[in-house]
């Protein structure tokens, strides 16, 4: 049975909470954790290098000099790919790195990380945040409490809170999600997953 420590919106420790088995609780499958992660990196590459070729760069048409008689090498264009100017030879070009992995085996890397996480005691639960305006000392004080503030931590929400949202965003070593678009690489680049309320309740809902 998977468990993690639950603390109160003040950062304050208040026993342990049981989490769903569907999630937490089962084989960890590391090729399976491999391909999302590169999967996920390789999707985030825009794909947009681009040179010119010989055929784009300005210039050409007239041959430079008559073919012998010169002295010279013999040169066709002044857009060669040897001449400074020119077009550049077998150049990057414009290139779709997209990778897909099928739904099945992303939500089996996805329980994996999951599960990794709470088998490393590295999932914790907070009550529902509530903010009338954004205050990020507030966030970084219940960091603080629940000894998390010098790690790399990740909040998952169960819905977008304006003021939440504005009090995490400067603080560098914290990154959030949405329930709903919890990824692996997302778990995996963390050291300590924090999970609301709310949040649990969604992830468990979407992806049990």
């Amino acid at each position: 049975m998977a468990t993690a420590k639950a603390y109160s919106a003040e950062g304050a420790e208040k026993g342990s909470v049981e989490l769903p088995a569907a999630l937490f609780d089962q084989q960890v499958n590391e090729h399976l954790l491999y391909q999302a992660v590169r999967t996920y990196l390789t999707n985030q590459r825009q794909g947009t290098a681009k040179v010119k070729s010989r055929v784009e760069v300005s210039g050409g048409g007239r041959k430079p000099w008559k073919q012998k008689g010169t002295g010279r090498a013999r040169s066709g264009s002044n857009t060669s790919p040897i001449w400074v100017g020119g077009g550049r030879a077998h150049g990057p070009e414009p290139h779709d790195y997209r990778l897909e992995l099928p739904k099945k085996q992303r939500r089996l890397a996805l329980t994996s990380a999951l599960s990794l996480k709470a088998r490393e005691a590295k999932v914790a639960v907070l009550e529902d945040l509530k903010m009338t305006a954004p205050k990020t000392k507030a966030i970084r004080t219940v960091l603080d409490r629940m000894g998390l503030g010098g790690q790399k931590t990740l909040f998952v929400f169960g819905v977008h809170e304006e003021n939440v949202y504005k009090s995490c965003r400067n603080l560098h070593r914290l990154s959030t999600l949405l329930a709903n678009q919890v990824n692996t690489y997302g778990l995996l680049d963390c050291e300590t997953v924090v999970f609301t309320e709310a949040g649990l309740k969604r992830l468990t809902e979407v992806f049990a």
